[in-house]
């Protein structure tokens, strides 16, 4: 890639044409899956991590200062946020959910083994939600973190952790819908 061509790319992010993102998406994009994936191994997460990479770029477009090429500047973009991934993903793993119990004298036997089939299940379901969404999902279930909160402490926006939050959610209602209509 010449300077002229990268300088023209870097004026074309200036002014926010957003047809230049597609036009490196699509070029770029098997490429920064290929970086990710010689760290993450799990095809979804390379995939929610490349989308990652190219939203990153896209808020940092005005701050962009490449010197060599937008391919090696995306490269090295893909490796950074896949080790982070990583790191959250080993955070998070080697947090224990915290196990709430109440006195063994309020509840029948029927009840107690209700109980503990209902808190088996919900560790069951929270632990079936992807890495990254299980670590957003607990963020703000568990420590009470609010959206902001858990995108500054992530670097990620708002509105993915909304769309994570959603996603948790769901699966976790889908998951859980027999034991719903017990507390309704």
């Amino acid at each position: 890639m010449s300077k002229e061509n990268l300088s023209e790319i870097l004026q074309q992010l200036q002014t926010d044409d957003k047809t230049v993102l597609k036009s490196l998406f699509q070029k770029h994009y098997l490429s920064v899956c290929k970086s990710i994936h010689r760290f993450v191994k799990n095809k979804a997460e390379v995939e929610d991590i490349a989308q990652d990479v190219f939203i990153k770029f896209w808020e940092k477009r005005k701050k962009l200062n490449i010197t060599s090429s937008v391919a090696a500047y995306l490269h090295r973009m893909a490796m950074n946020e896949a080790i982070s991934y990583l790191r959250r993903k080993k955070h998070f793993e080697s947090e224990e959910v915290i196990e709430y119990s109440v006195p063994n004298n309020l509840y029948s036997g029927e009840e107690k083994l209700l109980q503990n089939e209902l808190q088996q299940n919900i560790t069951d379901a929270i632990n079936s939600l992807p890495p990254k969404c299980r670590a957003i999902f607990q963020l703000s279930r568990f420590e009470e973190l609010t959206y902001k909160e858990i995108a500054a402490k992530l670097d990620i926006s708002v509105k993915t952790v909304e769309n994570q939050m959603g996603k948790a959610l769901k699966v976790l209602r889908g998951k859980l819908k027999g034991y719903l209509g017990m507390f309704l």
